[in-house]
């Protein structure tokens, strides 16, 4: 994989390993995240939900057979079992996604909603709430690298946006965090 944001871009040489010609890949897996060359999430989006839909089975089976009327709500661990940590993981990369990929991973949640019979926090409401767990986690690490991007203002209640230029910039995690932090009431420093 080669990623390159010139504008003007050239097929790199080929690059030989013991001989062999290393062969160029588009997406990669990488961790549990399909990485893309042009590192938009997309790729990683369509396999979530394709994981996640098949993990709703395991939902769809025992509210067929087994659950009744109002104990339809017991599915709910058997939820958080099976597709939460699916549907969650990486979910802290959620300000890069496109609308689609937004769309998409909310409609998966809709459809547990369905099927489990009561409501399920929305994307957009655990990816904040990670956020800001992540974010108070790097403030009080000071040998974190990313550390030195959140300074406080001098009123000491809000942080120093980053600036950015770029849409690219502005929805990757620090500059979110920082809004996010911004953004909600409580503020550690």
């Amino acid at each position: 994989m080669v990623i390159d944001y010139r504008r003007h871009r050239a097929d790199p040489a080929p690059l030989y390993a013991n001989g062999d010609c290393v062969e160029r890949v588009s997406t990669f897996k990488f961790l549990g995240t399909h990485i893309a060359e042009d590192l938009s999430w997309s790729a990683n989006t369509s396999a979530v939900v394709k994981k996640t839909q098949q993990q709703l089975h395991f939902l769809r089976v025992p509210r067929n057979k087994q659950f009744r009327g109002d104990a339809v709500g017991d599915l709910l661990p058997l939820h958080h079992r099976e597709c939460a940590g699916i549907l969650y993981h990486g979910v802290v990369l959620y300000a890069g996604c496109s609308a689609a990929d937004r769309r998409a991973l909310q409609r998966v949640i809709k459809t547990a909603q369905k099927i489990i019979g009561c409501p399920l926090p929305s994307l957009e409401d655990i990816s904040s709430s990670r956020c800001l767990y992540r974010a108070r986690k790097i403030i009080k690490d000071p040998s974190h690298p990313g550390q030195f991007l959140f300074n406080l203002l001098t009123s000491g209640r809000r942080y120093r946006c980053v600036k950015s230029r770029t849409n690219r910039l502005k929805n990757s995690f620090f500059p979110w965090a920082i809004r996010t932090l911004n953004s909600s009431n409580i503020h550690t420093t």
